[in-house]
């Protein structure tokens, strides 16, 4: 039996601004890969939806752990039989479900991502935020020398 594969997602959104980010670092076996993205006018959760369809496009079949930060992991709850927040639209889920329908993947909450991949795609999120509001949509691959250098993969 081999190893699930592992992915990192983090999202991040301004309040004030509506514009939001997400990022993702995935391993899959030795190699390891990233993407981060952004939006405006954007919700909490159709930012963190959009970075875990990110995530799971072109992932290879097989076992996955998904680990994601607190406030992720209630927005994505649930895609997971949890329950979906007050203000989420639940017609907005369905591409998710739709993806991970096929999939084995479990869900991780991480308490403290400090020193984990998780703490680097945060980072990254909250820098597509930036990018979002300065620029509008876009998606950028995370370059391999940055990933090289993230600790815990």
């Amino acid at each position: 039996m081999s190893a699930p594969h592992r992915l990192w997602l983090a999202a991040s959104h301004h309040k004030a601004f509506l514009n939001g980010g997400w990022a993702f670092v995935r391993a899959v076996g030795a190699e390891v890969s990233g993407a981060a993205g952004g939006d405006r006018r954007t919700t909490p959760a159709k930012t963190a939806l959009a970075g875990l369809l990110e995530a799971l496009k072109d992932l290879p079949a097989g076992e996955a752990v998904l680990h994601v930060g607190a406030d992720d992991a209630a927005l994505l709850a649930p895609l997971f039989g949890g329950e979906p927040p007050a203000e989420a639209d639940v017609a907005g889920y369905a591409p998710a479900v739709a993806a991970l329908a096929a999939r084995a993947v479990r869900l991780a909450k991480l308490a403290d991502p400090a020193g984990t991949p998780l703490a680097f795609a945060r980072a990254w999120a909250d820098l597509a935020s930036d990018k979002a509001k300065s620029t509008g949509p876009f998606r950028a691959t995370i370059p391999k020398t940055n990933l090289a250098r993230v600790q815990g993969l």
